[in-house]
């Protein structure tokens, strides 16, 4: 897994910018998107935070916590995902450090997801090379607007000023980080546009951690959003059991079952907390 390489360069890396935008087209979102979002958005409240050497994978995941309210510092996330060896942070731990700090943590990759879920209200992490092939500036920003009027992109880079990015300067440094992006919110909150198995995926490692009371409450919220799956409230009864409490995993697995009487794992798990509360 490929990992960043520190703090940007600020003046070469603004040459190499500069140069990478030039004669660059503006983005057509009739063409380039295949949902319809505003024609501006930004999300209020991520803070800008100045990342020490190294830091602009856990100084953006402290962002974007702050923002969700969460008073996490860079070095609290860099104790759980920073590689001294690799001078920065793997992309994989970029997902286990903001879930093992009890937060959802799903991929986004496509700019119907990223523009989505800004106009959503909810930040994005995405991973950039402001440099060129042959001289790569690894590094993990925020994206916290656009403006399709301005032809801009606005992040949250690591410094105490906004970086501002014309959408085809933006969408090369993505796309040489190989469209990667993620999105990490409270585990009461949802994303608009990714796929419900991840949120499932989600939800599951999350308990995986140990984060079982986060893993409850993103489980209670998938279930009122998609009330049809019998996974959620299954998840959620298990959630409930796995912290004592059999009344609530009784209520859950109950609802499970309603939903599809046919499940093996339900009819046994919900047969085993009845024994139990039987007692």
């Amino acid at each position: 897994m490929r990992s960043l390489n520190g703090p940007i360069r600020r003046v070469a890396g603004l040459l190499v910018l500069g140069w990478l935008a030039a004669c660059a087209p503006p983005f057509d979102p009739d063409t380039r998107l295949g949902v319809d979002v505003p024609t501006r958005a930004a999300v209020a409240g991520v803070p800008l935070i100045k990342q020490d050497a190294f830091y602009c994978g856990p100084t953006s995941i402290a962002m974007v916590m702050q923002w969700a309210g969460r008073a996490v510092t860079q070095q609290d996330v860099a104790a759980l995902a920073f590689s001294p060896g690799a001078e920065g942070t793997y992309l994989a731990d970029m997902i286990g450090s903001s879930r093992r700090l009890g937060h959802l943590a799903v991929q986004v990759s496509t700019f119907d997801q990223l523009l989505s879920e800004i106009a959503a209200g909810h930040p994005v992490i995405v991973f950039q090379n402001l440099g060129l092939g042959i001289a790569p500036v690894w590094h993990y920003g925020v994206v916290t607007g656009y403006d399709f009027g301005r032809d801009e992109v606005y992040l949250n880079s690591g410094q105490m000023d906004q970086m501002v990015m014309p959408f085809a300067l933006f969408e090369r440094t993505w796309r040489r980080g190989d469209f990667w992006g993620l999105l990490v919110l409270p585990p009461d909150e949802l994303p608009v546009r990714v796929a419900q198995t991840d949120v499932l995926s989600a939800a599951a490692a999350l308990e995986r951690v140990g984060q079982v009371r986060a893993a409850e409450m993103l489980y209670e919220t998938g279930a009122a959003r998609w009330p049809d799956n019998w996974l959620w409230p299954f998840g959620l009864g298990n959630a409930r059991y796995a912290q004592g409490d059999l009344r609530g995993a009784r209520r859950a697995l109950r609802r499970a079952r309603a939903i599809d009487p046919t499940i093996p794992e339900v009819r046994a798990n919900l047969a085993h907390v009845e024994r139990e509360l039987a007692g």
